[in-house]
């Protein structure tokens, strides 16, 4: 073996492992990404599949509070077809616990109105929780963001 693998081989196995293990916020943000693209993609019953059973939602457009898989797959009926689609902008998370994760920030909502796609900013809180190993919206609380002040 040429001189040159040899001393590549013991370079390599001299170096420590990198292996990346993502954690609690990682995770949760992937949750709201998973969200994000169901929304996208008008699929209501993979939006409601990435809530936990007993969550709360506070709807962008509800006057309700929806809590349990029931509402919440009520809140999304329309969805399927609907051509709306949605965008995350900036957001930060918080780790609450190993298995608790505080997700906050903008997205912008398009929804297609007399033929022509409309938006609306909005604003959104997530609880992302790891149960059964899954990780899950508990708690979203959505609401129209205000106009920036002038």
């Amino acid at each position: 073996m040429p001189m040159f693998i040899r001393a590549l081989i013991l370079v390599l196995l001299a170096l420590p492992p990198t292996t990346t293990f993502a954690g609690p916020a990682e995770d949760a943000n992937a949750v709201v990404d998973r969200w994000a693209a169901a929304f996208t993609a008008n699929d209501a019953d993979a939006v409601v599949k990435l809530y936990t059973p007993d969550a709360i939602l506070l709807g962008t457009v509800s006057p309700i509070i929806a809590e349990g898989t029931a509402p919440i797959r009520d809140y999304f009926k329309g969805l399927p077809e609907s051509g709306n689609k949605v965008v995350i902008g900036d957001r930060r998370s918080v780790v609450l616990s190993e298995g608790a994760v505080l997700a906050t920030g903008f997205y912008e909502f398009t929804s297609i109105r007399d033929g022509k796609p409309t938006p609306t900013p909005a604003r959104f809180t997530m609880i992302v929780v790891k149960r059964d190993g899954e990780w899950l919206i508990a708690h979203h609380h959505s609401s129209r963001r205000p106009p920036p002040a002038q």
